[in-house]
């Protein structure tokens, strides 16, 4: 309706129209009020006006192309200056009365500037993603970002969005998985490990040990099997990690303010990546005598070559990151010393490195040695004589590599006692697949309720209670109950309890109260989930020394994310603003599509893997990464 009276004054449009719905109504409805002198507002929710007649194919009785008769139409209303188009819009609200609306719209974005797009045709070429062309009922593919037909209005090109892939959003560090494997499939290798470096600097590592919980969420799951995410990472990056000359980030101009971190584990590597990325001067202060935490000093060589850890830290170095290692924070240097030194910022990123006690008697027997402790003993080089029978507790990762490194010391058989059942064990499923495939025995509803010792204080028995499932407890697991009178005992020359981590606080040592962070009841350090901000001023922490013992990509996300609030708090700017926003998870349709079985890691055979701790999963070749690469459903 228009809000002035009807006609035209000076020969300038007077009033002004809304018509909503661009196909051939909307546009001869449009045309007719702009030829009367009217202001025209066209809307339609897709991105090009001309609605389905472009789609009707020499179906008129005179046998005559549609776009044929639509065209001249389409240039009509596009050179028309009393018609404004605005496509990607919905009618929101409207109010007022006639002769006097007020209408709110809501406009979607396009992802191309209409202002700036020449409708070229270059971004076809090299767009990785295809998908089936709904304008045309799916009989044809279409890129990812497109136009209708090359006679649309607007000219312009258009991305469809509707939201975070689920790969994407399932993923704590928010990796790009759906872009990265769509590069892959296009042959794009350094491409597509640009786009995961720049969420992720240790992707040769998360392809080798990441829980990838982007996999879960595959939508490929819906046909056949997910796509194997993880391993396609893997493959890019170590194509990158062996090329003469690996990927740097560009590096902004040197800032002045120094960043401290306290860690040398994913956590503080990551955020020290970020951080020098951004410019910031970063000092890493690593306890042990080489930066990487747990990657180095427990996950088995089998698992994570130590090879693929210095390479990736490595090229963080490159970025003038400075790693300065054997030094106790707590005892060598203080925090108060560290922000003496010209520190702004701190960041905390210790880990869980103690092993948990199982509080039954004989712990402190010969023969008991902690499963954490026994693979830093193993990831230095040693080789504990365990004997031949060995019985690791618990069904974590942890103990699955404690078991299976066993095996590669010399023990005969190795059991794990598990008090829950195999459904509810937190191991990756394919740690326990590989640990049954090389021999490992597996106990589950036992727990141990004493350790036996011989007369001369060395393990000759665990004594075990076997257990039932009850309700559930608040990990969502069912909780084992005791089975009253169901006492065993089984013969073994050693015991490995790999039961959890907890946090070492030694670097607390000697810190005065004004820079002492609050601490939670787990002893683990309070912190703003938001922004990783501590209690202290300029004093931040993340990682397992704020949650407990986690899983690498968990690691990443919290440098990732305190690299942010790092940066902003040096600036004098909001660490929390605009944070809290999240995009909704994408619900794709699933299309028909052809079964096509999840490409399998080449593998070591059982036999083979035993003998030494050689890399057990060897790999995609490219032709495998690539034909992968292609079950991806472009969510």
């Amino acid at each position: 309706m228009s809000n002035q009276e009807n006609g035209t004054k000076n020969g300038k449009p007077v009033g002004s129209v809304m018509v909503m719905g661009g196909g051939i109504a909307g546009m001869q409805a449009s045309l007719d009020l702009a030829n009367s002198g009217f202001l025209v507002y066209l809307v339609d929710k897709n991105i090009s006006i001309g609605g389905v007649m472009a789609q009707l194919d020499k179906t008129f009785p005179t046998n005559d192309c549609s776009t044929c008769m639509i065209s001249p139409k389409l240039i009509e209303v596009a050179s028309n200056p009393n018609i404004e188009i605005i496509t990607r819009a919905e009618i929101e609200k409207v109010e007022g009365e006639a002769g006097n609306f007020l209408v709110t719209v809501k406009k979607y974005p396009r992802y191309v500037r209409e202002d700036k797009c020449t409708a070229c045709g270059e971004c076809i070429n090299v767009c990785p993603v295809d998908l089936p062309a709904d304008f045309n009922q799916g009989l044809n593919i279409r890129k990812a970002i497109y136009r209708h037909f090359p006679q649309a209005i607007p000219s312009a090109f258009a991305i469809d969005k509707i939201g975070t892939s689920p790969c994407k959003a399932a993923c704590p560090a928010g990796v790009h998985a759906h872009g990265y494997v769509a590069l892959i499939r296009q042959g794009k290798y350094k491409e597509a490990l640009k786009l995961v470096k720049k969420d992720n600097p240790l992707p040769s590592i998360c392809g080798r040990v990441c829980p990838h919980p982007c996999e879960y969420a595959c939508t490929r799951s819906q046909v056949d099997e997910p796509v194997a995410i993880d391993y396609l990472k893997r493959f890019v990056a170590d194509l990158d990690l062996y090329d003469d000359e690996p990927f740097l980030p560009e590096v902004k101009e040197k800032k002045e303010d120094k960043v401290a971190i306290v860690g040398g584990g994913p956590a503080g590597l990551t955020a020290a990546y970020f951080l020098a990325i951004d410019g910031y001067p970063v000092t890493i202060y690593e306890v042990m005598p080489e930066a990487g935490g747990w990657l180095i000093y427990g996950i088995p060589d089998y698992r994570l070559p130590k090879e693929i850890v210095r390479k990736e830290i490595e090229l963080i170095e490159k970025l003038g990151v400075e790693i300065k290692t054997n030094v106790h924070v707590g005892k060598d240097v203080t925090l108060k010393s560290i922000k003496d030194q010209g520190y702004k910022a701190i960041f905390i990123a210790t880990g869980t490195t103690r092993s948990r006690a199982m509080g039954i008697e004989g712990e402190d027997l010969q023969g008991v040695i902690p499963g954490a402790d026994y693979l830093r003993r193993v990831n230095v080089g040693e080789r504990p004589d365990l004997g031949e029978t060995v019985a690791v507790i618990g069904g974590g990762n942890v103990a699955m590599d404690t078991a299976r490194s066993a095996l590669r010391t010399g023990a005969k058989k190795v059991m794990v006692l598990y008090r829950r059942a195999l459904e509810q064990m937190p191991a990756n499923p394919e740690e326990i697949e590989e640990a049954q495939e090389e021999g490992v025995e597996f106990h589950y509803l036992v727990a141990p309720v004493k350790i036996i010792g011989d007369e001369n204080g060395r393990v000759k028995a665990v004594r075990c209670i076997r257990m039932e499932l009850g309700k559930a407890d608040e990990s969502g697991r069912r909780r084992p109950i005791p089975v009253e009178g169901s006492e065993f005992e089984i013969e073994v020359d050693a015991v490995l309890p790999a039961i959890g981590l907890s946090t070492d606080l030694s670097f607390l040592d000697g810190i005065t109260e004004d820079l002492k962070p609050k601490l939670s009841r787990w002893q683990t350090i309070e912190i703003n989930p938001l922004t990783l901000a501590t209690n202290v001023e300029g004093v931040f922490a993340g990682g397992d020394v704020v949650t407990g013992a986690a899983t690498v990509i968990d690691a990443i996300a919290a440098g990732k994310k305190v690299a942010v609030s790092i940066d902003r708090y040096l600036r004098g700017e909001d660490m929390a603003a605009g944070r809290e926003a999240l995009q909704p998870v994408a619900e794709p349709k699933v299309p028909r599509v052809q079964k096509a079985p999840r490409a399998k890691m080449p593998r070591l055979s059982p036999e083979e893997r035993v003998k030494s701790f050689s890399e057990v999963q060897l790999g995609f070749s490219e032709e495998e990464a690539v034909k992968e690469a292609e079950r991806c459903l472009n969510c």
